[in-house]
């Protein structure tokens, strides 16, 4: 076989394999989904496991602080959770039934807009979208989503632990299947991990900046459940450019339900578009630095495949995946023209 034809048949090969690859990454997505996501969270209790062995401080006294650290983190989380369904219980019926015609006026508004014939029964708006048999079918698909998450949690904790007691060693990895040489293995693999580290922090400081600001707007304009919104926009911020819009979106409407169409609904409006354009597209961008920068097509494509393959999961993962696989990809001189298609770069 000449080098022609061996070419060929490692390029057939490729166009097999990646679908393949892709297809397993779905199906098996109760075990990859926790094993990606722990070692993305491992990643930034590394510099504290490191701190902890220069002090020679046991390794099963440095996992127990860390477990330590995820629980108070889920406590925080738990009481936030608390007092935003507080929050929505204690609404009034007065609220609600303002909140139905509101929604009703707004949704026969856009039937008619577009010419859709609606109501055709006699019945209401909501009736036509909630159903006795719909609400029980919906709650058992709640329950089976809490299950899942509770599932997936409890596997990601359980990989961290591995991770930082280095039973799973992501750079022996490395070196024994993707980069042959320990030298380029080591290297890649501080690189994955100061942007990967990098990228995890901004975000979350970021995540959290945005869900203050929202929860603050939400209180200055009298605009109910602050907390709920506030901690809204936090976990949806980490849906890379759709997270913001959804945010603004959804919250805008939720305004236009509770506050009359007037100068205040406007500047709120106006207000958290603002906080997530600073936040969002000044700051953001601003702490990540050039050398981290992807393309904006690549983000969408890798958001609508990982979306795709994994949920809402992917999409939370997908720009950590594309650093990962864009800082692979650099590794290898004839593959380095895809890593310049990442990042808009040509190399």
């Amino acid at each position: 076989m000449n080098l022609k034809d061996t070419k060929t048949t490692n390029t057939l090969l490729l166009i097999i394999v990646i679908p393949l690859v892709f297809y397993i990454l779905k199906i098996l997505s109760f075990i990859f989904i926790p094993l990606i996501a722990s070692m993305f969270i491992a990643l930034i209790f590394l510099p504290l496991m490191r701190w902890f062995n220069k002090r020679h401080v046991p390794k099963f006294i440095s996992i127990f602080v860390i477990l330590i650290i995820f629980g108070l983190i889920f406590k925080i989380s738990g009481e936030l959770i608390k007092l935003s369904s507080k929050e929505l219980m204690a609404v009034d019926t007065a609220f609600l039934d303002s909140a139905k015609l509101k929604l009703t006026n707004l949704i026969v508004a856009v039937h008619q807009f577009f010419g859709i014939e609606y109501m055709a029964d006699g019945k209401s708006v909501f009736s036509n979208f909630i159903q006795g048999e719909d609400i029980s079918k919906n709650f058992g698909t709640t329950l089976d989503f809490i299950r899942k998450t509770l599932t997936m949690t409890l596997m990601t904790a359980f990989f961290v632990v591995l991770w930082l007691a280095e039973s799973i060693n992501f750079e022996k990895l490395l070196n024994n299947t993707i980069l042959k040489q320990k030298y380029a293995s080591v290297k890649t693999f501080m690189k994955i991990e100061k942007d990967l580290i990098k990228f995890i922090k901004v975000k979350i400081l970021v995540s959290l900046f945005t869900g203050i600001g929202i929860g603050l707007a939400c209180v200055f304009f009298d605009v109910k459940f602050p907390i709920f919104w506030g901690l809204f926009a936090f976990l949806i911020n980490f849906v890379q450019m759709i997270g913001s819009f959804i945010s603004v979106i959804l919250l805008a409407i939720f305004a236009f339900i509770q506050l009359d169409p007037t100068s205040t609904l406007f500047f709120f409006v106006l207000s958290i578009t603002g906080v997530q354009v600073l936040f969002g597209g000044v700051l953001e961008p601003v702490f990540m630095g050039k050398s981290f920068s992807i393309n904006i097509i690549t983000i969408l494509v890798m958001l609508m495949l990982w979306g795709y393959i994994w949920g809402i999961p992917g999409l939370i993962m997908a720009i950590p995946l594309t650093v990962f696989i864009k800082i692979i990809l650099e590794q290898n001189p004839k593959t380095k023209l895809f890593a310049g298609f990442l990042s808009g770069k040509q190399q």
